[in-house]
Order: C-alpha cells, then sequence, then structure tokens
C-alpha cells in the first residue's frame, strides 16, 4: 500500500491537467488540504531529449510532496527510459502512466486514452516501465474506454495490477465522451472491487458533499479532483471537513481572493524560472488566472482588462487596483 494512501480517511488527489497545474498552482491546492499531487503530463520524448521547457514543467520542491510525475507515449522502451531518467533526476513518490487523455493531439499519436483500444500495447508499456524503475512506484490514470461500446477499464485495471502497478485512478467517462455527460460512478465502483490495489475515483467531484457521497459509494481509496479545483482549490479543504463531520469553512472572500491571485501570480513568476520584476512579460500566464478570478465582483469587466496587462508591474498594479474594492492591499497577510 502507497503510505500516504493510510494517513487519511479519504487522500485527496489532485488531479494532472495541462496548462493548469504547474508548481504555482500545486502548491496553492496543496495548502488548501490536498494531499497528493501530480505533474502536468508531459511527453517521453522531450524528457529523453533533455528539453528544458519539459523537465521544468515536472520538476517540484519537498513541500509537494507526495508527489507524481505524470508521462505519456506510445513507444514502451522511450517510456520505460523516461521514467528510469525521472526516478535519477527526481525521484519522484511515484511515476504515472498517461493512458486516459482524450485530447485529440495526444490521441493522434496513439498514447493517451488511444491506447484503451490497444490493450496489449497499454501493457506492454506498462510492464516494461514498472521493470525499468524497481525502486519507483508506478501508479497509471485510465478511462472507462474508448466509448460506450468498448468499456475496459476491469479488464485493463486487472492487467495494470498483474504488471505491478501500485496504483490506478480511473476517469468516470470514456474518450468519445470526453467531459461531457456525467462520469459513470457504477463503473468507478466494479474497477474497484475487481482488483487488489487501490483504486482513485476521478470525475465530477465538484462540491464537499457529493465527494463524501462517491467515496462510501463507490470503495475507492481516494478520490481526484480536476477541474473544479480550477476555480476553487479550497475545495479539498471543504471536502476534508465534510470527512471530518465538521462545518464546511466559507471560501475566501473577495479582498482574500485578490491577495491570493497576486500570490500565485508571484510564484508563476518564480516556476518559470524568474525573479519576479516589472517588465517581465506576463501573457503567457493570463489565461490561468481566469479561473481563479471566477465568481469575484464586477469578474466581466475584470476579465475584459485584463489582456491589457502585459508586464508584471502591469499585471501586479492591475490586482492592486481591482483589489482596493474588495479592501485588498499588498501588505495583506499571506492566505
Amino acid at each position: 500500500m502507497l503510505a500516504w494512501l493510510t494517513h487519511t480517511p479519504c487522500p485527496l488527489y489532485l488531479a494532472p491537467m495541462a496548462g493548469f497545474t504547474g508548481s504555482a498552482f500545486r502548491s496553492l491546492c496543496k495548502k488548501h488540504g490536498a494531499d497528493v499531487l501530480v505533474s502536468e503530463f508531459v511527453q517521453a520524448e522531450p524528457l529523453l531529449r533533455d528539453v528544458a521547457r519539459t523537465w521544468q514543467a515536472v520538476d517540484f520542491d519537498a513541500g509537494q510532496r507526495p508527489m507524481g510525475v505524470q508521462i505519456f507515449g506510445a513507444i514502451p522502451g522511450r517510456m520505460a527510459l523516461a521514467a528510469c531518467l525521472l526516478a535519477e533526476r527526481l525521484a519522484p513518490d511515484f511515476i504515472d502512466l498517461n493512458f486516459g487523455c482524450p485530447a485529440t493531439n495526444v490521441v493522434e499519436q496513439n498514447a493517451g486514452a488511444s491506447l484503451l483500444r490497444d490493450t496489449p500495447l497499454l501493457l506492454r508499456i506498462a510492464r516494461e516501465v514498472v521493470q525499468a524503475v524497481p525502486g519507483s512506484a508506478v501508479t497509471a490514470k485510465i478511462r472507462l474506454g474508448w466509448d460506450a461500446d468498448s468499456i475496459v477499464a476491469v479488464e485493463v485495471a486487472r492487467g495494470l495490477e498483474q504488471c505491478g502497478v501500485r496504483a490506478i485512478a480511473v476517469h468516470g467517462r470514456t474518450r468519445v465522451q470526453g467531459y461531457s455527460g456525467t462520469a459513470d460512478w457504477g463503473w468507478i465502483a466494479r474497477v474497484a472491487s475487481a482488483v487488489r490495489l487501490p483504486v482513485i475515483g476521478n470525475g465530477d467531484i465538484r462540491d464537499a458533499a457529493g465527494a463524501v457521497r462517491c467515496f462510501r459509494e463507490s470503495g475507492v481509496a481516494g478520490l481526484m479532483v480536476g477541474r473544479a479545483a480550477l476555480g476553487n482549490p479550497w475545495l479539498f479543504r471543504e471536502i476534508k471537513a465534510a470527512f471530518c463531520g465538521e462545518e464546511i469553512p466559507k471560501p475566501p472572500d473577495a479582498t482574500e481572493r485578490w491577495a491570493i491571485l497576486r500570490q500565485y501570480v508571484e510564484a508563476m513568476a518564480w516556476q518559470n524560472g524568474s525573479k519576479p520584476c516589472p517588465d517581465m512579460d506576463v501573457r503567457w500566464m493570463l489565461a490561468r488566472l481566469h479561473p481563479l478570478m471566477r465568481g469575484l465582483p464586477g469578474i466581466r469587466q475584470v476579465r475584459a482588462k485584463l489582456p491589457t496587462c502585459r508586464t508584471m508591474g502591469e499585471l501586479l498594479a492591475f490586482i492592486e487596483q481591482h483589489g482596493k474594492h474588495s479592501g485588498y492591499h499588498k501588505e495583506s497577510e499571506n492566505i
């Protein structure tokens, strides 16, 4: 059993989400109650080519442990080599294999959810990675199958267990569904009852009550929160309170949220390898701020003006200006 699965009644994972779950956002979620973090998923090949930007995306600090790095690819040997490099350079708590991403650019490479149509290849990748890193825990994330007529989650989970994979996260949708419709927790429960290794349930965890219900009705070992956390990282602490039978804490007010935004902006700058300075180009990070702004007073006007911020100085002044209406000022205490 992975150690972190025994430290709390229901371990809460932050799902890997490309473009969003960088180091800064992971730290924010950790501060608000996430137990286990996973990097943005990255392709094996750039790791093998020593692409600095890819290695930067999976880097982490000790405060983010237990921490997993998720990789994807379609060539068993190359995936195994990438796992070896990760184990040697970063020593993550686990290496996670992406067999569930529905994105077209991933599927077209016969990777991610595409491998649910080729179970032998999927299992070969898992087997070779497990054998390549005997000192590291290998986990996997899957979907139910390619479409409603080819649900293979139980079969794949059993195969992964035989390969030596230590835990499986199951998103309760098919690839064809993408993120539409609703997650099928009935199928997640079937997977959990079909294998002995821990199963982490994922899909439509949007509030504390729903999280408790899904956990208790499915028999999973933990829960993975994805898109709902992007605009609501304090959801983790709300879920924890619900499991402990405590009063659900109120979400941060507007004052706190503007302070959080400022801290997040500065943390993203450090994450990108740069000390925050007034003339730093921040256009790359603006889209990542949208979810955290959701629900703020006057959000439509705020979002409409955000693209005018091109430098760190302009962005911090923007936050300062709008935050003042909520009582925020730059000397606010850390949230």
